[in-house]
């Protein structure tokens, strides 16, 4: 089974390729913007529809595998920005239909699910899934059942507008360097913390912030920082911690690209540790967004008899991962 895999639903365009479940290539390019801006969906579609078939041609070149050789061409649906995520459908649509392959639409978190128990040998965990589109506290019964979630933006969003309002470098992601200066304070600043039974709300913190604190001293920047990361990942650990109890739950798994931040996996393996559980988690490898997960997801829907038409593979700007068909497994 050769599966190529294709994302594109926010600033990272990822192309995969697998063949019988292994991954032969998994490689992205970031679109990047200056310090002090967010990305821009046209302008992030322009750069993928720049580089998507470079890409493609590098995935060619490197594994000498020929695109006629193909099984399967899968494709992110979303959720995600819908100028990016139509870069990669009309790629993956075109590619079907010339070399007369298969194709299945892809639910972009659930991706990051599959790929995230394919790389940690996780069974039956309760997943935070936290990016920088989604934060979701999710179990599967049946189905991929979402237990709570953000009621405004998500976890990576709201790090987001903060590096934005602190113009803190976006390279190699505002996450990453908001982690980064967080290690330099340990003084915590006062933000608003705001938990509802199984779901958060992050909005506040940021108008807080820009209300109180003056974002020109950089010893002040640093500790919001570090004050940010432990608000609102004691507020992730708590709405998992109660999804576990709830399900009596021994295991957790973080996936999506704030899942790599170690201060977070630090602090949900100390509530895990407490509870006799145990936490799965990865790095950036395979925890930002990346073609190979949605070309493993796609075989799996594949393989359980998922059909789907031409007509049927559009995007979805705000697929839910509670719709999702979980066929391949039981």
């Amino acid at each position: 089974m050769l599966v190529l895999g294709i994302e594109s639903s926010a600033n990272k365009l990822g192309i995969g390729l697998i063949k019988d479940d292994k991954i032969v290539f998994n490689k992205r390019v970031t679109h990047f913007t200056p310090a002090g801006t967010g990305f821009i969906p046209s302008e992030t579609a322009a750069h993928h529809a720049r580089n998507i078939l470079p890409l493609l041609e590098e995935c060619i070149e490197a594994t000498g595998i020929r695109l006629s050789a193909l099984d399967l061409i899968a494709y992110t649906k979303g959720p995600g920005m819908a100028g990016p995520l139509q870069v990669g459908a009309i790629v993956a649509r075109t590619l079907a239909l010339y070399l007369d392959k298969p194709i299945v639409p892809v639910n972009h978190c659930v991706a990051h699910i599959e790929m995230g128990i394919k790389i940690t040998k996780a069974k039956n965990p309760i997943i935070l899934y936290a990016s920088g589109g989604n934060t979701q506290v999710i179990a599967f019964s049946g189905k991929y059942k979402i237990f709570g979630e953000t009621l405004d933006i998500a976890v990576g969003n709201c790090l987001d507008r903060f590096a934005r309002l602190a113009r803190i470098c976006n390279d190699p992601s505002p996450g990453r360097n908001i982690e980064l200066l967080a290690q330099s304070s340990h003084e915590y600043l006062y933000l608003p913390y705001t938990v509802k039974g199984m779901d958060v709300s992050l909005t506040g913190i940021l108008s807080y912030i820009s209300s109180k604190y003056d974002l020109n001293n950089e010893e002040t920047v640093q500790a919001l920082c570090y004050s940010l990361q432990e608000t609102i990942f004691s507020a992730l650990v708590e709405v998992t911690e109660r999804a576990m109890a709830l399900t009596n739950s021994n295991e957790i798994m973080i996936v999506g690209g704030v899942g790599c931040n170690e201060r977070l996996q630090a602090m949900m393996k100390a509530m895990a540790r407490e509870r006799g559980a145990m936490l799965y988690a990865m790095d950036d490898n395979y925890c930002v967004d990346n073609g190979a997960m949605i070309a493993h997801t796609g075989m799996l829907m594949h393989e359980s008899n998922q059909i789907f038409t031409l007509e049927q593979c559009d995007v979805v700007q705000r697929f839910r991962t509670d719709t999702v068909s979980v066929t391949w497994k039981e």
